[in-house]
């Protein structure tokens, strides 16, 4: 049964909104976990639009399992080694962006990122790549040593959302066959991205699935039924998922 991980990135989102000091990521951490989230992921970006480098040392002393987003850059690795963070995760980052985009291109920046693999490897620190559904990319990243890679569930999410039953299964294979290819590889197999209340129990069914991470749409709801009762219901969900699968 897949564990769902809750990204508080847009709890600090509202808190940056007026630079004070609530909504409090912190207390989000502590409600989710008491609903039945595994861990927690934040991505500290390079602008610092939500997460700031304080909450990192905040959360360490409360998630069970902190989860660290980040782009490979020196800056980042220097305070993951600092953090120490259950693992990283390497993402593309783009200032202009609203939110990632697309997944990383491992089979296109190799040897710089088999050397962020290794520095936070040798820190203690367990990398995984947030990569699309394609093949060369699940291929370079085991080359480069990642132990899990983190499927892009954006293209699943829209095709899900246009109710075209051809394409929405067409887009759940796809995702399908790139677990089934991290997990030969022997990775562990991750999913996330645009995921929601309508849309996560297929992804969550599938075999060898291992975390899901989920933020937008738990912190969407919780305006109006409170955090904990979001995150609860999207553990429901997918403990209904993998149990009936």
């Amino acid at each position: 049964m897949a564990k769902l991980c809750v990204n508080i990135d847009h709890v600090a989102t509202v808190r940056q909104a007026r630079r004070i000091d609530e909504p409090d990521p912190l207390q989000a951490a502590i409600d989710a976990q008491k609903a039945g989230a595994a861990g927690i992921t934040v991505h500290l970006r390079e602008d610092r639009r939500h997460i700031q480098d304080h909450d990192l040392r905040r959360l360490k002393g409360v998630a069970e399992r902190l989860n660290l987003e980040m782009a490979a850059t020196d800056e980042m690795v220097g305070i993951a080694l600092e953090t120490t963070p259950c693992m990283a995760m390497l993402v593309p980052e783009g200032r202009l962006e609203i939110t990632t985009e697309g997944g990383l291109d491992v089979a296109g920046n190799r040897q710089h990122l088999a050397d962020v693999v290794r520095r936070l490897n040798d820190g203690g620190i367990p990398v995984s790549a947030f990569i699309d559904a394609e093949p060369e990319q699940v291929a370079a990243a085991a080359e480069c040593g990642f132990a899990v890679c983190e499927i892009h569930t954006g293209p699943w999410a829209h095709a899900h959302a246009s109710g075209d039953d051809p394409a929405i299964e067409a887009a759940l294979e796809t995702v399908a066959a790139a677990g089934r290819a991290v997990l030969a590889a022997g990775m562990r197999f991750n999913a996330g991205h645009a995921l929601n209340y309508r849309n996560v129990a297929p992804v969550a069914a599938l075999d060898g699935l291992d975390e899901l991470h989920i933020g937008h749409s738990i912190v969407s709801r919780s305006i109006f039924t409170g955090f904990g009762a979001a995150v609860a219901e999207m553990h429901a969900i997918i403990s209904h998922a993998g149990a009936n699968h």
